[in-house]
């Protein structure tokens, strides 16, 4: 479903079990579900999955706040949402990798390359995201500290409180601060629920703006706010390159054996 282009591997889960898929006829609602492509006919929503190789297309958006990270709105609502902002040709094959908050802005990638958004969204592969933030008040060093040895924060799935975790580390730099504001940015390899609010929140200082400015080697440079462009393709390869690097660089080595102990000189007599 995520190499159709139907959405990105998380979602793509999420959709198999509400119900929404069908494999020859019968609704699927348990993982893992295996199939051929070539012979079993998968639906969605009921619209049949199309078996025909597609080009994969990669956009870069800068998102402009009061916009949705969806492809459509809540029935009866009219928000603006990040595809309507997107003319092109084939936006319907396109979902946007991960998301960004109503009134967030910044960097956004749209595609329907399905693997690609499982590796820039999962923690696993530790694709970096940097952020940058205006916060109410002077932040202290000490504030600064606990960001980057990481919160506790409340674990959540499916609307339900599961538990609390510690936060990775993150990095930290300080553009400017005064009394009354401070700007700073924030560079996350994880990627919860409104991470870099709840992050500020928890050490006392309440986010008045916020904007994602890089993801991996990608930035918003030559993008103005609502625009975007198509990845050339250095800009694709060094992305992929940048996702499969993060994924190495997060898989622990294995232990070398320990080599045997050395005979002694009874032993070789035997």
């Amino acid at each position: 479903m995520a190499e159709a282009g139907i959405a990105s591997r998380r979602e793509c889960e999420r959709l198999i079990e509400s119900g929404a898929v069908e494999v020859n006829g019968q609704v699927v609602t348990t993982l893992p579900v295996f199939v051929d492509p070539k012979v079993d006919r998968i639906c969605v929503d009921g619209q049949p999955i199309r078996k025909e190789r597609q080009r994969l297309l990669y956009i870069l958006l800068n998102k402009p706040a009061r916009t949705l990270t969806t492809l459509a709105d809540e029935p009866g609502a009219d928000r603006r949402t990040v595809i309507d902002l997107v003319d092109h040709p084939q936006k319907g094959r396109l979902f946007p990798v991960g998301r960004l908050d109503y009134d967030t802005t910044g960097l956004l990638l749209l595609t329907n390359d399905g693997e690609l958004a499982h590796r820039l969204t999962h923690p696993r592969y530790g694709v970096p995201k940097t952020y940058r933030a205006v916060v109410k008040g002077y932040i202290e060093d000490e504030a600064v500290a606990e960001l980057e040895r990481g919160i506790y924060l409340a674990d959540r799935k499916e609307g339900k409180t599961t538990g609390a975790s510690r936060t990775a580390h993150v990095e930290v730099r300080i553009i400017s601060r005064q009394r009354d504001r401070t700007t700073l940015e924030l560079t996350l390899r994880e990627g919860r629920n409104r991470q870099v609010r709840r992050l500020l929140a928890a050490v006392g200082y309440p986010v008045r703006k916020l904007e994602r400015i890089a993801m991996g080697p990608l930035s918003l440079k030559g993008v103005a706010r609502g625009r975007w462009r198509e990845l050339d393709r250095h800009e694709v390869r060094a992305l992929k390159r940048a996702a499969a690097a993060e994924s190495d660089r997060t898989r622990k080595p294995k232990p070398k054996a320990s080599p045997p102990p050395p005979r002694t000189a009874d032993e070789d007599k035997r």
